[in-house]
């Protein structure tokens, strides 16, 4: 395959792909965040890997522009972005609790997760997701292939039915950027 077969087959699939986002589950995650902000409420979102670095990107532009104004901002937190309390964590406790051991300082009933993994299946993030479940808190999870572990306890699953990291990751980033964009096009509804 060439260069030029291999363009065409990728932005073929990618496009398969959006197409197959589930609609009702997005409306349901831009629910919870839109009730998550009338509540005051924090929203974390975690991943490991490429995750980790869409989950930080997601901080910034949901952090920055899903909001216009001066108005008050969302209350988004990666926590994926600490490179010291990760490996902190990991060493001293275990790295399948990075995640689940910052949300205990942290997390509070009506705060939102997002957990980001492709394979659904990350121990770390599956233990979030649980710790999140047993607090009563709403859990978004973007995965990959077929949805793994966390599409099951998730209030609203996106599945990227595919079978390349590079691929579902792409689709997750599109995903996140969806839901900027939805928010910053109706600030009514924010309040």
């Amino acid at each position: 395959m060439d260069v030029r077969e291999m363009m065409t087959a990728y932005q073929a699939e990618l496009q398969q792909a959006i197409q197959a986002i589930d609609g009702d589950a997005l409306e349901r995650a831009i629910g919870m965040l839109i009730e998550a902000y009338r509540g005051d409420h924090q929203v974390f979102i975690f991943g490991n890997g490429g995750s980790a670095g869409t989950a930080n990107h997601f901080v910034c532009d949901f952090g920055k522009n899903a909001v216009k104004g001066d108005k008050r901002r969302f209350r988004v937190l990666s926590l994926s972005d600490n490179v010291e309390k990760i490996t902190a964590l990991g060493n001293d406790i275990a790295y399948e609790e990075v995640f689940r051991q910052q949300l205990i300082n942290l997390m509070r009933t009506g705060d939102v997760a997002i957990a980001v993994s492709a394979s659904g299946n990350s121990p770390n993030v599956v233990r979030a997701c649980e710790y999140a479940r047993e607090l009563g808190c709403r859990l978004i999870a973007l995965s990959g292939f077929s949805g793994g572990q966390i599409a099951s306890m998730a209030d609203a699953s996106l599945v990227a039915r595919m079978e390349s990291y590079e691929r579902v990751e792409d689709v997750h980033l599109i995903i996140l950027h969806m839901i900027v964009c939805y928010l910053k096009d109706h600030q009514e509804l924010l309040g």
